[in-house]
């Protein structure tokens, strides 16, 4: 009798985790990239015009910052769905104080909780650090560093079309010559809109090192070698980013050579 009471607690122990894991997985969750790109944005919006307020200003309602957000959970291969620590929305809005960057958003990050509810935390160059003085010239809290926000499950789940470039860059801090004189940089593919793609040139004075083509998914790393060697004696190497997909600067990144 007690073999079969044992039998039968594992037998439900094992459903229940297998159903456990299913929601984690995002089978069935409440959670979904739809309902944060609404939700983020309204939170948001209530969030800023209390700071505007802290700082005195009466220039920008809810309405007028029209922000509009897109959300990736754990990049392009794992479903977007479900709750975690994983989220990254990208989000634009209108103040003509706070202008975007280049790429035209700001990255957040959120940690979204199986209640339908998140805390989100942006670029501490767009919404501001932990305080801030306000017009009373009093150290207060900044309710724009981290926020939190809830949706009603049962609100729209119909894709928002809402879409973002993704950020290409060159992140090495030097270039290392092999024993043939050749070189290579790390890159990266920021979260987005269909990864990124384009040529990179790369040159050395006036000696061109290669025009490399580059194809990355969202939120990839990569190292690209390029064919031609590196002159004896060249201290610095440009490197010319040419987009066909995603967003990179317009400016060269100029690395110094460090010999092996």
């Amino acid at each position: 009798m007690r073999r079969s009471i044992i039998a039968v607690l594992t037998t439900l122990l094992v459903v229940a985790a297998i159903g456990a894991a299913a929601v984690a997985g995002g089978n069935g969750s409440t959670v979904t990239k739809a309902r944060l790109e609404r939700a983020l944005p309204v939170v948001f919006a209530n969030m800023y015009v209390q700071q505007a307020h802290l700082l005195g200003r009466t220039d920008i309602n809810a309405a007028s910052l029209k922000p509009q957000a897109m959300c990736d959970k754990h990049g392009p291969d794992v479903a977007d769905v479900g709750p975690g620590g994983d989220w990254i929305c990208l989000m634009s809005w209108t103040d003509p104080q706070v202008p975007m960057p280049s790429e035209g958003y700001g990255k957040f990050e959120l940690n979204v909780h199986s209640n339908d509810c998140f805390t989100a935390a942006g670029p501490s160059k767009l919404t501001g650090f932990l305080t801030l003085t306000d017009k009373q010239g009093r150290e207060v809290t900044n309710p724009l560093f981290e926020f939190d926000g809830c949706f009603d499950p049962a609100t729209d789940d119909t894709p928002t079309g809402t879409t973002f470039p993704s950020v290409f860059a060159i992140t090495s801090p030097s270039v290392t010559p092999d024993d043939q004189g050749l070189v290579s940089a790390q890159v990266t593919c920021g979260t987005g809109s269909q990864g990124c793609a384009g040529t990179i040139t790369a040159m050395a004075g006036k000696t061109s090192l290669g025009v490399v083509p580059y194809r990355l998914k969202e939120e990839a790393t990569a190292r690209i070698p390029f064919p031609n060697a590196l002159p004896a004696g060249t201290k610095e190497v440009s490197f010319q980013v040419t987009p066909a997909t995603g967003y990179s600067s317009d400016s060269p990144v100029v690395l110094p050579v460090q010999k092996q």
